[in-house]
C-alpha cells in the first residue's frame, strides 16, 4: 500500500489540533474519514503513529519524530503554491488562521477581519479567541495576534503597536481601603490578577532610570480573562493592572480610577507573530499588511 498526500496532512492536521474532533473540524471531513486516513497512513509506513486509548488519541516516539519531519515540507508545499498562486490574477484562496487573545479580539480585531474578509471572497478565515498563548507550530495557526513581550526567538514578528498599563481602582474601593501613595505599599492591598494555582504574584515596575523593581502582591481574586478582572475593580474587590484598551471606558465613565505611583509599568507590545518560514504565503503577507495599515499610526483607543 502506498502513502497518499491527504493522508499526510490529515496527520499533520490531529497532530496540530490535539486529537481527531479538531483535525475533521479543520479539513471539513467526518471523523471517520479522519480516522480511515490515520489507519491508512500507518499501514503504508509500517509504523504505529499513535497511542489509542478511549476517548484519547496518544502520538507514540515515532509519531512525534514523523510529525516533526513532515510538518515543515507539507508547509513547504503549500507555501511554494500559494506563492505561485500570488504571482497571477488569483485572489488569495486556501484557509487563513488566526490566534488572539479574546478580549482584544472581540473589541478591536472583528471589524478588522471582516473588512479584509470582504476584500478576500476566496479565501477562508478561521479564528480562535483564546487568552492562552498559541503555539503556532502545533496550533496549526497562520498568525498570532500577541500581547506582551516576544519569547519564542524562532517566529517572526510585526510590531502593531503599544498599550499602555494602568493602575487602578473604583472609587468605592478607593474610599473604604486608601490609595497607595507608593508602590511599596500595594502589598497592603487586595489585588486582582493573571493566575491559575499562585496565592501570591509579583507585578513588575521600572524606576526612573528603568531599572525592573518587583513588588509582591496578595492575589485576592484571580481570573484568566482581562474582561473579567475589570469588572471586578469596578465591583470594588481590590486593585487591577490592566491594558488601557480594557480600562479606557471605565475610567472616562468614572468606574475606576487611576492610581499614580512613582514607578511606572512597562506598556504592552501588540504583535503579530508568524512562522520563520523561507516564502512567507501571501495570505500571511498580506493579512499582516492589512492589521498595520489599520493599526498604524496610532492604535483605536488613542484616536
Amino acid at each position: 500500500m502506498q502513502w497518499r498526500y491527504d493522508d499526510m496532512e490529515t496527520f499533520v492536521r490531529v497532530m496540530q489540533a490535539g486529537g481527531i474532533t479538531g483535525a475533521a473540524r479543520r479539513l471539513n471531513v467526518t471523523k471517520s474519514v479522519v480516522s480511515k486516513r490515520i489507519r491508512d497512513l500507518e499501514v503504508a509506513l509500517s509504523v504505529q503513529l499513535f497511542q489509542r486509548t478511549p476517548g484519547q488519541l496518544q502520538p507514540t516516539e515515532a509519531g512525534e519524530a514523523f510529525y516533526e519531519r513532515i510538518a515543515p515540507l507539507l508547509s513547504e508545499i503549500h507555501e511554494t503554491a500559494e506563492g505561485m498562486a500570488s504571482h497571477s490574477d488569483v485572489s488569495l484562496r486556501g484557509r487563513l488562521r488566526i490566534a488572539t487573545p479574546m478580549s482584544f479580539g472581540i473589541a478591536y480585531l472583528g471589524p478588522v477581519i471582516a473588512a479584509f474578509a470582504r476584500q478576500h471572497p476566496d479565501l477562508e478565515i478561521a479564528v480562535d479567541y483564546d487568552d492562552r498563548p498559541m503555539a503556532l507550530s502545533h496550533g496549526g495557526y497562520d498568525v498570532a495576534i500577541r500581547i506582551g513581550y516576544l519569547q519564542d526567538s524562532s517566529l517572526r514578528m510585526r510590531t502593531l503597536g503599544e498599550c499602555a498599563r494602568v493602575l487602578c481602582c473604583s472609587p468605592d474601593y478607593a474610599e473604604r481601603r486608601g490609595l497607595p501613595g507608593r508602590a511599596a505599599e500595594l502589598t497592603e492591598h487586595d489585588a486582582i490578577d493573571y493566575a491559575l494555582v499562585h496565592a501570591k504574584r509579583f507585578w513588575q515596575f521600572e524606576d526612573e532610570h528603568g531599572a525592573p523593581v518587583s513588588v509582591a502582591m496578595r492575589s485576592r481574586i484571580v481570573a484568566n480573562n482581562g474582561e473579567a478582572i475589570r469588572d471586578m475593580a469596578i465591583a470594588g474587590l481590590g486593585i487591577a493592572s490592566l491594558p488601557i484598551f480594557l480600562a479606557a471606558d471605565a475610567l472616562k465613565r468614572g468606574q475606576l480610577m487611576a492610581i499614580p505611583l512613582e514607578l511606572t509599568q512597562r506598556p504592552y507590545v501588540i504583535s503579530a507573530l508568524y512562522p520563520n518560514t523561507n516564502r512567507v504565503p501571501a495570505k500571511v503577507r498580506t493579512f499582516i499588511d492589512h492589521l498595520v495599515g489599520i493599526f498604524s499610526p496610532s492604535m483605536p483607543w488613542e484616536r
